[in-house]
């Protein structure tokens, strides 16, 4: 599979496949046209580049910085701020552009914090090493270290999950249909439509049909949005 960069002459291209928290899947290359490899499309986007990739025998992160112009229409400025790309599953590959099937991973981690500069963005590539560098053991703290509903808590959300409509949305503050006093408060809210769909907040308050949540939407709610 790696013959096609052992020639005097070699033809490849690199493409990274970018796979949200939220399930959407990208692929770009930054080849002149689009490619499809394992029958998944990589779209042209020349103005997006890595930076050289170090890599060596210990155990330590690869080094590697995705950036690019905002030119693509898959990556918005309003989803970047939005943190929709942040923590993102990453894998680069060297493609033989005559011929997608014969490809190399190169890297492979997620994204850390994506950074916005003047119309451009940048990403570091955290490697599979970084997850050493995290922390083993529990750290104390006043509250439950567990999330509502993940393996370590064990309760049961089957049945504490509710569809809601938005009624009406003001700053922090969202109506919603078929509430009752107390049922949000320390909960989340997760938008399954419109233009925060995916993105996740947390609720401070209940009151009817109204909830608090800890900071504003990060784009404007219309009534008839769908909540979870």
């Amino acid at each position: 599979m790696t013959g096609f960069l052992d020639g005097e002459l070699t033809g490849f291209a690199l493409c990274w496949r970018v796979e949200r928290r939220d399930g959407v899947a990208l692929g770009f290359t930054a080849h002149d046209r689009d490619l499809v490899v394992d029958g998944f499309r990589y779209r042209a986007a020349p103005g997006i580049a890595p930076s050289a990739i170090e890599e060596g025998d210990v155990l330590d992160a690869e080094t590697l910085e995705v950036s690019g112009a905002l030119s693509s229409d898959a990556i918005t400025e309003s989803d970047l701020r939005a943190g929709r790309w942040d923590g993102a599953a990453v894998r680069l590959l060297a493609v033989d552009w005559r011929d997608p099937s014969r490809h190399l991973q190169l890297a492979r981690g997620e994204l850390g914090a994506v950074t916005l500069e003047r119309g451009r963005f940048a990403a570091e590539l955290r490697g599979a090493g970084a997850v050493l560098d995290r922390p083993v053991g529990e750290e104390t703290s006043p509250e439950c270290r567990a999330e509502l509903g993940d393996r370590r808590c064990r309760v049961d959300m089957a049945g504490r999950r509710r569809i809601a409509r938005v009624l009406a949305a003001s700053g922090g503050t969202i109506t919603l249909d078929g509430a009752a006093p107390g049922d949000w408060a320390w909960g989340r809210l997760r938008w399954l439509d419109g233009p925060n769909g995916g993105l996740t907040d947390r609720i401070l308050a209940s009151a009817g049909a109204e909830v608090t949540l800890a900071v504003p939407p990060r784009f404007d709610v219309t009534a008839g949005t769908r909540a979870e």
